[in-house]
């Protein structure tokens, strides 16, 4: 706003009415109250102490400990400083260790881990197909990618043709 004034040699009223500032804004110097630095440092230290908490479980334990505040002013302190609550992680996926367990195994080399997959689709005539996709999950290689509506012996034979190539029995 100042700058605008100097530059253009304007009152303060005129650069106000111009950039569609109210003049009380122009006017106010914001201060940062002193009082609040004591009340940041026990947020930042019960913060440390119990990173799963809060602002309101925070403010709760800064009341137990004598201090006379609000929720609103611990929130907009804990706003200000930039605390927050880490996010937590993901669900984890279990890699077992059974032989024929049902748990996903995670792949350590080739022809360790395969897994199949039935995927279903429709012609532009309206007739169904089904999918069997072999992936190698070591090298993401797609090992078999078999099209047909037959029964299941039909199955059998793609997964023999595969593992001759592979020297491996898909189980």
């Amino acid at each position: 706003m100042e700058q605008v004034q100097r530059r253009m040699d304007v009152s303060e009223r005129r650069t106000c009415r111009t950039l569609e500032q109210p003049r009380a804004t122009q006017r106010l110097v914001p201060i940062r109250p002193d009082r609040d630095q004591p009340l940041v440092r026990k947020l930042h230290e019960l913060s440390r102490r119990h990173p799963r908490y809060g602002y309101r479980m925070i403010a709760a334990l800064v009341r137990r400990e004598g201090w006379n505040v609000n929720r609103k002013r611990i929130h907009r302190l804990w706003r200000q400083e930039g605390l927050q609550v880490p996010r937590t992680s993901g669900k984890r996926r279990r890699c077992g260790t059974s032989a024929n367990g049902c748990t996903r195994r995670r792949a350590e080399h080739v022809n360790h881990v395969w897994t199949y997959d039935f995927l279903y689709d429709q012609t532009a005539d309206g007739r169904r197909l089904k999918l069997l996709a072999v992936v190698d999950e070591f090298t993401r290689e797609c090992l078999a990618l078999e099209v047909h509506g037959l029964p299941p012996e039909n199955r059998t034979r793609g997964n023999e043709r595969v593992s001759d190539n592979r020297n491996r029995v898909l189980s």
